[in-house]
């Protein structure tokens, strides 16, 4: 069994988890931890990039384990064409990314610690073949967002004159909170969405599992088709900026600090699609 993708995935989060040994005054060893965790994930990406035969196509470098038996649920892990440019591209982008926030000063460690369970949760979204893990390393990639810019983001806040202008103060329209908050707000209601269709297919298909390759062989009604593609478009489609659930991404990516607006441009908006 390769080993290769739970240490492509982990490596951050057990990273993050090294962190809270480290005290808050040795920045540098903070930076190097961080930097280990990234640069593990991206030297893996690129190991499974080489090992990947191109010419037999399909999902390769299978791993798994049982989490819940009596209800199917089990963390399998495997990698096709598309997922490994996507582990790559992520590799890439969180090592830049946290060599980009060497110079975030305000409660660093903490920083450092979000931004490395939220790329934990794109990689595993990426390689997730249980449908219900897929969802809550979807959920471990968006949740951070709302901390790391409503803390480390910046505020543009609007400051024109006019008839709503008090309206504008009021809400901190501009501002990093308003930001972080309706993104937030905006991919739960959408995360709230897929969930409820990812229950429909399991209880639907009758499989017992929430694996994906049995819940595509199942065989699905008309009423359930027209019920669970709309929740499904509604939550990946606002993820992914489609109009017209698109209005949390400009503030989001205005306030976002570089490292984060990276990853954001990059990669997270890729889930959705």
């Amino acid at each position: 069994m390769n080993v290769a993708l739970p240490v492509i995935v982990f490596a951050p989060a057990l990273a993050a988890l090294a962190l809270f040994a480290v005290p808050k005054e040795d920045r540098w060893v903070t930076r190097f931890v961080s930097l280990a965790g990234a640069s593990v994930s991206l030297v893996g990406s690129i190991l499974v990039a080489i090992t990947y035969d191109v010419d037999a196509g399909g999902l390769q470098l299978a791993w798994g384990i049982p989490l819940v038996p009596a209800l199917g649920i089990r963390l399998d892990l495997a990698v096709d064409g598309w997922g490994v440019a996507l582990l790559l591209l992520t590799g890439i982008i969180i090592f830049a990314a946290v060599l980009a926030s060497f110079t975030v000063q305000r409660r660093d460690q903490e920083f450092f610690v979000y931004l490395l369970v939220l790329v934990s949760g794109v990689f595993g979204v990426f390689v997730a073949q249980d449908l219900l893990v897929f969802f809550l390393f979807y959920e471990i990639a968006v949740l951070p967002m709302y901390l790391l810019i409503g803390i480390w983001g910046s505020s543009h806040a609007v400051t024109e004159d006019g008839p709503f202008r008090y309206v504008w103060k009021v809400l901190d329209i501009g501002g990093r909170e308003y930001a972080a908050m309706k993104l937030t707000l905006m991919l739960l209601m959408g995360s709230a969405a897929i969930l409820v269709g990812i229950f429909w297919l399991y209880l639907e298909s009758e499989t017992g599992s929430f694996n994906l390759a049995a819940l595509e062989h199942a065989t699905y009604s008309r009423s359930t088709q027209l019920i669970v593609f709309p929740l499904f478009w509604l939550g990946f489609g606002t993820l992914a900026g489609v109009f017209p659930f698109h209005t949390w991404s400009p503030d989001g990516h205005a306030s976002a600090p570089t490292a984060v607006s990276m990853l954001h441009a990059g990669v997270l908006m890729k889930l959705g699609a």
